[in-house]
C-alpha cells in the first residue's frame, strides 16, 4: 500500500470513528469538503499544512495518526 492510500484510509477511518461527516470536518477544519473527499479517495495530495489541520479537527495527536499510519503500511 502506498503512503498516499496509507493516508488516505487513517483519515477515513479516524473521520468514522469520531463520527464526523467530510462535511463537518470540512467546517471544523476550514479545508474544503471535496479536498476531504479527494483525499480519502485518494485521487488529491494532501499538504502537510492541511494533514496537521485535519489530525487537529479530529482530536488526535500527530504522533496518534501516525502510529496508525505506520499500522496502516504494514498491513
Amino acid at each position: 500500500m502506498s503512503i498516499k492510500q496509507a493516508t488516505a484510509l487513517t483519515l477515513r477511518q479516524l473521520r468514522n470513528e469520531v463520527g464526523l461527516s467530510q462535511e463537518q470536518l470540512a467546517r471544523k477544519s476550514g479545508i474544503d469538503r471535496t479536498y476531504i473527499s479527494g483525499v480519502e479517495r485518494s485521487v488529491r495530495n494532501i499538504t502537510l499544512d492541511s494533514l496537521e489541520g485535519l489530525i487537529s479537527a479530529l482530536g488526535v495527536t500527530s504522533e496518534e495518526f501516525i502510529r496508525r499510519l505506520h499500522c496502516e503500511l504494514i498491513k
